[in-house]
């Protein structure tokens, strides 16, 4: 699909450079299509960027689920679900990375990774509240908690794996489980 490979070249060009160096030529030049067949699909670069932050964010989504969905063993399942993140991360890490400096100093990309931040944010709201009314959790302020986890998580995640040399995964994914299992359900 023309789509998916105009795509997966922005993808492989931002585990290179920021975005703000970003070229439609240079994207095109990653792929069989002529410049034209870009805009086809997209606008501009930006509304190439917000499918990409489509795709790796619904394969964070997937891997949250593991926790967002769970009703029995938290902490374990908090770790499941960190693990997944974590690979999500270890693969796509540079260009989350790009994306992320590029939220910086383009707004209409800061809107889109915040929105998608948010969306985590907002997931982990609701189920620390489950988690809570269910007597599982210790008590806490939700919102202000999600969101100093999920956006401690995103700088750790970046910083570990968006640039070489990336951090061990196993690493990675034992510190953030041991940090959310800890505030939240007081698991050692």
């Amino acid at each position: 699909m023309a789509e998916g490979e105009i795509v997966a070249a922005a993808a492989a060009l931002l585990r290179e450079r920021p975005f703000r160096d970003l070229t439609v030529d240079e994207v095109m030049r990653g792929t069989e299509l002529s410049r034209p067949s870009f805009y086809v699909y997209f606008r501009d670069r930006h509304q190439l960027i917000l499918r990409v932050v489509d795709h790796i964010g619904a394969e964070l989504r997937t891997m949250s689920q593991r926790w967002y969905t769970g009703s029995g063993d938290g902490p374990a399942q908090a770790r499941e679900a960190m693990e997944g993140i974590v690979d999500v991360y270890a693969e796509h890490g540079p260009v989350l990375h790009a994306l992320s400096e590029a939220a910086a100093s383009d707004p209409e990309v800061e809107r889109v990774y915040s929105a998608l931040v948010q969306s985590f944010v907002d997931a982990t709201v609701d189920h620390i509240e489950a988690e809570a009314e269910a007597g599982r959790v210790l008590p806490t302020d939700a919102r202000e908690t999600a969101r100093a986890l999920v956006w401690m998580m995103e700088r750790y995640l970046n910083l570990s794996l968006g640039r070489e040399p990336s951090a061990p995964r196993e690493t990675v994914a034992d510190t953030l489980a041991t940090i959310w299992t800890r505030v939240l359900y007081g698991a050692g």
